[in-house]
């Protein structure tokens, strides 16, 4: 699905950033659109590390029920360990074009930052309506890159950089065509709401500063990206912040459907 490879390291570097103000208000702005009641059922696609499963358990309560689904085992396991105490949330490994789930068993499903790695979205549109009951509800996160800002002052550098960074995904525009794909896969789309991932300083605790870390240690050996140019690349964004110069921001896109019985 990805070009990345969470084993233990990579998935502690996933869940600094999961924890920024800006992901956490992305979770509250999906927790807010799926209404999540007592005794619901509900799957998490992609659930990385557990932080959203956790509060979507605490929203359903122990008469509800919580799946989670990762490809990476590093990511199950630090999920599991996370809801540990709650008995009513559950973790499997597996991929969205193949959940391991029977027919029309959740209320609920959510995907943040998952299908726009998943090269047959069609199949992982079908699998999610296959799983979630007549009136169920979906929800998707997924970012446009087209919408991404951030100042520099070598645009050369940061061309080739950003075209190593765009290998990493298959669908890098994919909320362009989501509203028709999910009517096509049987849904109704009922809210859209873009969710901007924006910072004007560069500080430990930001989604920029985590996510350009990432596509430094990514761009190597990739369009011709060196590791000192990398370096140089992710070095200017500390002198930019110092100068108060920086500027990052990525817009996320959430739609709610709901699968028409």
């Amino acid at each position: 699905m990805s070009a990345f490879e969470f084993d233990e390291a990579a998935s502690r570097k996933l869940e600094a950033i999961y924890r920024t103000p800006e992901v956490i208000e992305q979770r509250r702005q999906v927790l807010e659109a799926l209404k999540l009641a007592p005794g619901e059922s509900v799957l998490d696609i992609g659930s990385g590390p557990g932080l959203l499963a956790h509060q979507m358990a605490l929203a359903v309560g122990e008469k509800g029920h919580v799946s989670g689904v990762d490809p990476s085992a590093a990511m199950v396991a630090m999920g599991a360990r996370r809801c540990s105490g709650l008995g009513w949330v559950e973790f499997k490994s597996g991929q969205a074009t193949e959940l391991p789930f029977p027919d029309a068993v959740f209320d609920a499903a959510v995907s943040t930052q998952v299908y726009e790695f998943v090269r047959d979205i069609s199949a992982a549109l079908q699998e999610l309506q296959r799983v979630l009951r007549p009136g169920g509800r979906a929800l998707i996160v997924d970012t446009d890159y087209g919408s991404l800002a951030i100042h520099t002052e070598d645009e050369s550098r940061m061309a080739r950089v950003l075209a190593a960074w765009d290998e990493h995904f298959v669908h890098p525009h994919l909320p362009r065509s989501l509203t028709r794909q999910l009517r096509e896969a049987g849904f109704a789309v009922e809210h859209r709401a873009s969710i901007p991932m924006f910072n004007a300083e560069f500080d430990d605790n930001t989604y920029a500063k985590g996510m350009l870390e990432t596509m430094a240690s990514f761009a190597p050996g990739r369009r011709g990206v060196s590791e000192s140019e990398a370096e140089a690349w992710f070095a200017e964004f500390a002198r930019l912040g110092e100068e108060g110069r920086f500027f990052f921001s990525l817009n996320r896109y959430l739609f709610l459907a709901r699968k028409i019985s």
